[in-house]
């Protein structure tokens, strides 16, 4: 199946504002707009968080490790 022309998008442009009107479609777009903004905000703010959580762990130094046996059962 094609892609319409530009002579059928228009007509589609054409019928889409005759049966909802323009301020319906105007404020749909709107809508649509913010979604997509607070989807873009919503991914810089992830990619961000990650960022911070992965360089406080590669700056950290290696586990010391701990005795942790029982001062009776040490040998001297």
């Amino acid at each position: 199946m094609h892609a319409p022309g530009p002579l059928g998008l228009l007509l589609i442009a054409v019928v889409v504002l005759v049966l909802f009107g323009k301020g319906k479609v105007s404020s749909l777009m709107g809508e649509v707009g913010k979604g997509i903004t607070a989807f873009k905000k919503g991914m810089d703010d992830n990619k961000a968080a990650a960022a911070a959580a992965a360089e406080p762990a590669a700056e950290e130094t290696p586990a010391v490790a701990r005795d942790v046996t029982p001062s009776n059962d040490k040998q001297a």
